[in-house]
Parts: structure tokens; C-alpha cells; sequence
């Protein structure tokens, strides 16, 4: 198993801070976001939950609130599936908030069966990264002027990745030409999209992150990191489909239960804790890929593609944009 010094309790106090996390309603054991929102709930922040379904995300704030009684947890509605739902959240946080400190695109699905949103693009692309992509872009605004007025470091952006970047995409890493990968397998569809998640936050580093010229940057700037949570038994292994190769990855759930080689749902947060709050992230890590626990690894060869980064966000924007989404 990973090991790690990094301890949520160390976070500093986060009263007064707001954050969004995606896909933060699962069962109390079963799921790393609703784990990321009791870790930042703990140290005092204000937390959305986004979700599509509010009887579950309340259900997980009472939850959370037994747990924590001071805990400030609140639902918005988000359904990744479509990108209406995205942009009235998005506005439902800059109606409701004149600062937000912390975005986690944690929301994801893997291996499911192919299909179509009702916007037009394969399920897990639009729910893993197309989404989160546009959510991102209509919360920048907000993230950008909170960076001003509190100073570099305060606001940040994680975006949850896995090792299946590296695993499971087509040999080009991102095939533009055939964006949906029917033919494919549902692995290779996911891998795809968490390659995407990577380098979108390669690119956000390199639009909003700190900028190596300035030591001491009078304004504000939005930290990044793509984390991967390591493996951890949560209902993600459950949604697999039975076609090769997620049926290997079902079988593996089986027998990593047994010995041990999945780890505990809550340290699936760690990572993601550490990048969005923590001192021990330093403004160096802007941009970085955090690994099994709180640690700055490399993703691969693909991911560190600059030029792929480039492309994507620029076929992604034009996607967006012919559709008046942005």
C-alpha cells in the first residue's frame, strides 16, 4: 500500500473558504468525494456538493453533518450528462457566492457500455472531462477575481485522474477523429478521458498557474493539480462493464478486497485534500501530477504532451463554442 506524512488534519483552518466537489454523494464508505467533503468540512470550509440526484447528496450531507456538526454542506444540482445542467450550476455558484476557493472535478464514471448523452458525445468523455472542461471555464471568472483579492495559493483546481491514463487510451492519446470511440473498448474510452483530465489541467496550469517569472506576483493566481487517488475500492470498480478488459478489472476488485491490494475509501482523499488546501502543496506543484498519497509523481509521456495539451483545450473551446456554450 502507498504511505504518507500527509494528514487532512494538518490542512490550516478553512473557515470563511468555499469549494466545490463534483460527485460527492456516495455511501459514507463508499465513495473518495464525499471523503474530500468531510476532509475540508472538518477544517471549517463551506462545501458544495454537485449531484445529479439531491435526495442522495442530501442524505450524504445529513450524513457528514452527524459526523461534523458545524459542518456547512450544501447541495447543487449537476448532471454531467448534460451540459445545460453544467452552465446553471455554474451560475447557481456565482449567483450564490462572490468567492469560491477550490474546485474538485472529482465526478467520474469507467468501463461502461457505450452510449450517447443527450448533447451528442460518448458518455464517459462528456461525464469525466467534457463537463467538467465546461464547468471549470464558467467557474474561472469567480476562481480568477477570489485569487486577486486573497493572493496566490488560496484558490485552486483539482482535477481526479487515475493511472488508466497511462493504462488504457488509444496509442494517439487523443483521437480527435473519432472523438467517441465506438469500435473501442469501454477501457480505452476511459482512458482517454482521464488522459484528458491531465491535460486540461496542464493547460489551466499554464493559463492561470503561477508563471515562473514572477517571485512575487503582486496579483493573484489559480493552482493546479491532476491527481490519481490510487486504487480504491469504490462503487467506480462496481460501474465496469463485463467486456475485456473491465472484466479483468472486476475480477481484480474481487481479489483486491481479499488481499488487501485496494485501499480504504478514505484514503482516497488524501491526495485530493492535500492539492486543493494543504501549506505542504507549494506553489512549485502548480500543474503537477500528485500520485498515492499526497506525493508529486509524473504522469505519462502523453500527458506531458504540451502541444496535445494545446490542441485539446483548442478542439475542446471550438466544441463549446459552436454550440454557444461558451
Amino acid at each position: 500500500m502507498p504511505t504518507s506524512k500527509f494528514s487532512p488534519n494538518a490542512v490550516p483552518d478553512l473557515n470563511g473558504k468555499v469549494y466545490l466537489v463534483t460527485g460527492g454523494n456516495a455511501g459514507m464508505q463508499a465513495q473518495r468525494g464525499k471523503s474530500t467533503v468531510v476532509g475540508l468540512a472538518k477544517r471549517g470550509a463551506k462545501v458544495y456538493i454537485g449531484s445529479r440526484n439531491e435526495s442522495k447528496a442530501l442524505a450524504a450531507a445529513d450524513e457528514i453533518q452527524k459526523l461534523i456538526p458545524t459542518a456547512n454542506i450544501l447541495f447543487l444540482q449537476l448532471d454531467l450528462g448534460s451540459f445545460e445542467s453544467v452552465i446553471a450550476a455554474a451560475q447557481k455558484i456565482r449567483q450564490n457566492e462572490t468567492e469560491l476557493h477550490g474546485l474538485v472535478n472529482n465526478a467520474g464514471i469507467m468501463g461502461v457500455p457505450y452510449s450517447k448523452t443527450t448533447d451528442g458525445y460518448e458518455l464517459q468523455f462528456q461525464t469525466n472531462y467534457l463537463s467538467h472542461w465546461l464547468l471549470t471555464y464558467h467557474l474561472l471568472p469567480l476562481l480568477a477575481s477570489t485569487a486577486t483579492a486573497t493572493g496566490p495559493g488560496v484558490v485552486r483546481i483539482v482535477n481526479v485522474t487515475s493511472d488508466g491514463h497511462s493504462m488504457f487510451p488509444p496509442k494517439e492519446g487523443i483521437n480527435f477523429e473519432d472523438i467517441g470511440l465506438e469500435s473501442s473498448s469501454a477501457m480505452t474510452r476511459y482512458g482517454q478521458s482521464k488522459l484528458a483530465n491531465i491535460l486540461h489541467a496542464k493547460e489551466l496550469h499554464r493559463r492561470y498557474g503561477p508563471k515562473l517569472e514572477d517571485v512575487d506576483p503582486e496579483s493573484g493566481e489559480v493552482w493546479v493539480a491532476a491527481v490519481h487517488p490510487g486504487h480504491i475500492d469504490t462503487d467506480l470498480n462496481r460501474q465496469a462493464t463485463t467486456s475485456s478488459p473491465a472484466i479483468v478489472l472486476r475480477a481484480f476488485t474481487s481479489i483486491g478486497r481479499c488481499v488487501g491490494i485496494l485501499d480504504k475509501v478514505e484514503n482516497g482523499s488524501l491526495s485530493s485534500i492535500f492539492a486543493i488546501a494543504s501549506d505542504d502543496f507549494k506553489r512549485a506543484d502548480s500543474g503537477s501530477y500528485v500520485v498515492p498519497y499526497a506525493k508529486i509523481g509524473q504522469p505519462s509521456k502523453l500527458a506531458r504532451d504540451e502541444d496535445l495539451a494545446s490542441k485539446l483545450w483548442a478542439w475542446t473551446a471550438d466544441q463549446f463554442r459552436e454550440k454557444g456554450l461558451l
